[in-house]
């Protein structure tokens, strides 16, 4: 008797130390949902034996559920089948995608999950997409036979409509891949616009197939200056471009994912790599080079000429039909006017379109002003919006341009009360090419100044002097990583990582409810799944402020 009562003692302690170490799911994830509410029952067990439902003939929503079923495995092992049916069948034992028109937002979604299944509602593909990342980061990291989800209700919307990122494939290049990864970097933190630089002084990488000397002469230069402008340069040939397919590819493979892809034709500056290709659009006729140091070339786009204009015109014609973005960037910045003023055909063009001084802006700045309302017009003809650096607003550009505020909040701030859409992305804290750290000798090299995770997080994109009929005019903010001192992927994943994760939190969350505490208390579960990906990320990051502190 003593040996079978101990026998069904043991077997009832293995069975309680095996639910105990059953993992369980966490909905606390970053960034926080708005709403997190536990339901008194019993909760849900996720086994391979459970069904992904999507709705009957949607392929948004099939790919949603191929892609949950993908990242579940990933993350726990357990494969799960998809399969369409009625949205009002046979949900019993599965995860169920449904649209419903009642969830007001685009990309709000909602979660519910009890013992009889789980639903994840939305609107739109969009919204279950963000529902289906929130449910992706909730569950725990390894392999696994069973994962019990808690029952409860989970829901959230974005407080901001843009949720950028930007990536500088110039002054490095990098290919199809990396910039695939960036993308799935960027959905599992619930980013929708990818800013991606293709043009510059250091190169041209994207195929123009009516200009094919902008690749084959403007894709390459022949040496980088190594550090910090230094005057020692490698002299190794360097470059590469996007052929217009592969530049399909990543475009489609971004709208999988609920990200636009908003290209970045700099113009009238930065156009040392096109002057290079095609002399005769700048003021002097060269010869130019590639540039191979970082800044700011006097050399740009000579708009005294009909044909400069028109061979803008017609690289954008290829442009708009490789990105269908609402948005076309085209710059606008860091564009010296000291060519136009000894240009004849500059100074020509002031006369004949009447421009003249006025005040602190110059006539060249005017003439800025007038070219880029060509483009402008242009563009939308073709049924799009131009993006542009704030440079813009000392140019007296029409408000339907969308201002990028780089120098700062303050000109994003003026540019919406103007009436300009603004997105707010100041050098402080929102340069990712910036170092995280004032401590930096055991740091890659970067291009200087500090901004840290807290930075980033604490930033509020919708300033105190902005009225209260002015502040829709801030669509959100971005984040960008420009490139002159990355060189490689993985430092392109140390730059954004965890930092993505704080801008994340703030374009998601009301400013009330973002506490820099708790979202470093549910940081490390998303780090788990960096490593699990084997991306590049700044350990100290999670605990600078300490270390900090310590070393001071």
């Amino acid at each position: 008797m003593k040996h079978l009562i101990m026998t069904c003692l043991m077997a009832a302690t293995l069975v309680v130390t095996a639910m105990a170490q059953v993992p369980r799911a966490d909905y606390r994830v970053v960034p926080l949902p708005d709403v997190i509410n536990g339901i008194k029952s019993a909760d849900f067990k996720l086994t391979d034996q459970c069904l992904i439902n999507y709705p009957t003939g949607n392929r948004d929503m099939e790919r949603n559920a191929s892609m949950l079923s993908g990242y579940i495995e990933d993350l726990t092992g357990i494969h799960l089948s998809t399969r369409p049916t009625l949205a009002s069948k046979d949900r019993t034992g599965n995860i169920s995608l449904f649209l419903d028109p009642k969830i007001g937002n685009g990309e709000a979604y909602n979660i519910v999950v009890t013992p009889r299944g789980v639903e994840i509602s939305a609107s739109t593909p969009a919204g279950i997409f963000y529902g289906i990342q929130v449910l992706r980061k909730s569950l725990p990291v390894g392999a696994f036979p069973v994962v019990i989800l808690p029952a409860a209700q989970v829901a959230g919307s974005p407080r901001f409509g843009y949720r950028g990122m930007h990536l500088d494939c110039v002054r490095h290049f990098f290919g199809v891949e990396t910039v695939k990864r960036y993308l799935d970097i960027m959905a599992l933190h619930g980013m929708n616009r990818l800013h991606w630089h293709l043009t510059d002084d250091q190169g041209w990488r994207v195929e123009i197939k009516k200009y094919p000397r902008l690749t084959e002469v403007g894709g390459w230069r022949n040496g980088t200056t190594l550090g910090h402008n230094s005057p020692v340069n490698d002299g190794i040939r360097y470059g590469g471009y996007f052929t217009q397919d592969e530049i399909r590819d990543i475009v489609r493979y971004a709208a999988d994912r609920y990200i636009t892809i908003i290209p970045e034709i700099d113009m009238p500056g930065h156009m040392v790599a096109a002057l290079t290709a095609y002399p005769e659009l700048g003021c002097t006729g060269g010869p130019y080079e590639v540039w191979g140091m970082w800044g700011v070339h006097d050399d740009i786009l000579c708009v005294g000429k009909d044909h400069t204009i028109q061979f803008v015109k017609d690289v954008l014609d290829e442009v708009i039909q490789l990105f269908p973005s609402d948005y076309i960037h085209i710059g606008g910045d860091e564009s010296p006017r000291v060519r136009w003023q000894d240009c004849p055909r500059c100074q020509q063009r002031i006369k004949d379109v009447g421009i003249h001084a006025e005040g602190k802006k110059s006539a060249e700045a005017l003439l800025q002003g007038w070219f880029t309302t060509q483009i402008q017009q242009y563009l939308v003809e073709k049924g799009k919006r131009i993006i542009g650096w704030d440079e813009l607003l000392g140019c007296e550009v029409d408000t339907s341009a969308t201002i990028m505020s780089w120098r700062g909040a303050e000109p994003g701030a003026q540019g919406a009360l103007q009436g300009h859409d603004v997105i707010m992305t100041p050098v402080g804290p929102l340069y990712f090419d910036y170092y995280q750290t004032d401590k930096t000798w055991n740091e890659p090299t970067a291009f200087g100044g500090c901004n840290t995770l807290k930075m980033v997080y604490d930033f509020e994109p919708v300033t105190d002097m902005l009225p209260a009929d002015k502040r829709q005019h801030i669509l959100g903010a971005q984040a960008n990583l420009w490139t002159e001192y990355v060189t490689c992927e993985p430092q392109i994943q140390y730059q954004v990582l965890p930092r993505m994760a704080a801008l994340a939190e703030l374009l998601w969350l009301q400013p009330e409810d973002k506490d820099y505490q708790d979202f470093k208390a549910r940081l490390p579960h998303l780090v788990e799944i960096y490593k699990h990906y084997n991306w590049t990320y700044r350990a100290k990051s999670l605990i600078q402020e300490n270390e900090d502190k310590a070393q001071d």
